[in-house]
C-alpha cells in the first residue's frame, strides 16, 4: 500500500513538473512572441514625450496613441516580465513602428534623447520634404520654407544653381540621416547639402566637364530620370534618351517636369496641360529646364553621368504595374507603342 501511495505521489509530481514546463515554455514563447515590431514597413521616428512619473500604463497608452505599438497592455505586461517596470525614464525619444518592444524599452530606459533618424525618398521636392518633416515632428514648416527660399548657404555646386524660390531643388540629397534632438531647421538642410557635397564626388564633378555640362545641368537631368524611371535597369536608357534628343535638337517632352508645374502627378497629361507657359515645361521649350525638378538619388545621377549607349529617342509605358517601359529610335514605333499602352489602361478600367 505504502509502496502504491508513493508512485502515485511521485506520479503526482512528474505530472505537475510537466504541466509547469508546458506552462513555462508556452509563456515563453507568447513572451517572445510579444517582441515584435508593429509595423516592420515604418522605420520613420516619432517624437515621443514621456512626461516625468509616467507609470508603464501611461507610457504604454502613449505609445499605442502614437501608432508606435498595436496594444497598451501587452507593452504592460511585457515591461513586467521583463523586469523593465519602474525603470523607464522621462524624455523625449525618437520611435519608430518598426521597433521591436525590447528596443522601445531599452531606449526609454537608456535615457538617451539626443538622436533623431529621418528618412526622405528619393525623387522628393524641396516641399515635399517640408511636408514629410512638419508631419514627423523634425521642423517648423514655416522656418523650414523659408530658409529653402532665403536662406544663405554658401556651397561651391550651388554657385550655378537656379535663382529663386527652388534654388535648393535637386541638392538636398535624399538619405536616411541622424541627427542631434532639437537640431534646428537650418543645421538638418545642412546635414543634407553636406550629404550631397560627399556624394557628388570630384570624379563625378570631371564627368560632367567631360561631357560638356554644368553640375546644375547633370543634377536637372539626373531629376529628370528619377521622375521617369521606376526601374533601376532603365535608367541609363531614360538618360540615353535624354541625350539623344538633346543632341538632334528635340524639345524633352518629359512629363516628369509638367507634373512639376501642376505640383501632383497625373498619369495622364492634358493637352492644356503640355501648353502651360512655364520654363520648366519641356514640351513648349528646348533643351533643360532651369532647374532640377527633384532631389534625385545616387543611381539616377549616376546614370546622369554615365548614360547607355543607345541610338533610343522616345519611350512609353509598357506596364502599369511593375514600371517598365518600351523604348524606340522610331517615332512610327512609339506611336504603336503609346497606343497599346493607353488600349491596355482602358482594359483594366
Amino acid at each position: 500500500m505504502k509502496k502504491l501511495m508513493r508512485n502515485k505521489l511521485l506520479l503526482v509530481i512528474v505530472c505537475t513538473i510537466i504541466v509547469l514546463l508546458i506552462a513555462g515554455i508556452a509563456a515563453l514563447i507568447y513572451i517572445n512572441g510579444l517582441d515584435k515590431a508593429y509595423d516592420s514597413s515604418k522605420s520613420d521616428t516619432i517624437n515621443v514625450t514621456v512626461e516625468m512619473g509616467s507609470t508603464t500604463e501611461d507610457i504604454g497608452t502613449l505609445l499605442q496613441e502614437e501608432g508606435i505599438i498595436e496594444s497598451s497592455s501587452d507593452f504592460k505586461f511585457f515591461s513586467k516580465v521583463k523586469g523593465y517596470d519602474g525603470k523607464y525614464q522621462a524624455g523625449t525619444y525618437a520611435l519608430a513602428p518598426s521597433m521591436t518592444l525590447s528596443e522601445i524599452a531599452e531606449i526609454i530606459i537608456s535615457g538617451k534623447t539626443n538622436n533623431i533618424t529621418f528618412t526622405i525618398p528619393e525623387g522628393y521636392t524641396i516641399y515635399q520634404m517640408a511636408d514629410k518633416l512638419s508631419e514627423e515632428g523634425i521642423v517648423d514648416r514655416e522656418k523650414f520654407v523659408s530658409l529653402l527660399t532665403d536662406g544663405n548657404f554658401s556651397y561651391d555646386f550651388l554657385s550655378d544653381a537656379q535663382s529663386g524660390k527652388n534654388h535648393l531643388e535637386g541638392y538636398l540629397f535624399p538619405e536616411t540621416y541622424t541627427v542631434e534632438f532639437g537640431a534646428d531647421e537650418e543645421t538638418i538642410i545642412n546635414t543634407m547639402l553636406n550629404q550631397f557635397d560627399t556624394v557628388f564626388t570630384e570624379e563625378f564633378k570631371a564627368r560632367a566637364e567631360e561631357l560638356g555640362y554644368s553640375l546644375n545641368e547633370i543634377m536637372v537631368i539626373a531629376s529628370i530620370i528619377e521622375r521617369e524611371t521606376q526601374v533601376d535597369e532603365e535608367r541609363g536608357k531614360v538618360s540615353s534618351v535624354i541625350y539623344n534628343r538633346l543632341k538632334e535638337g528635340m524639345p524633352l517632352q518629359m512629363c516628369s517636369t509638367v507634373q512639376y508645374i501642376l505640383g501632383e502627378q497625373k498619369e495622364i497629361l492634358s493637352n492644356a496641360d503640355t501648353q502651360i507657359e512655364s520654363p520648366y515645361n519641356t514640351y513648349i521649350n528646348q533643351g533643360l529646364p532651369p532647374g532640377p525638378i527633384c532631389c534625385p538619388g545616387l543611381a539616377s545621377i549616376e546614370a546622369a553621368l554615365y548614360p547607355d549607349e543607345t541610338d533610343y529617342l522616345y519611350f512609353v509605358v509598357s506596364d502599369k504595374l511593375d514600371g517598365t517601359q518600351k523604348f524606340s529610335s522610331d517615332y512610327n514605333q512609339f506611336l504603336k507603342d503609346k497606343e497599346d499602352y493607353y488600349n491596355a489602361l482602358e482594359q483594366q478600367e
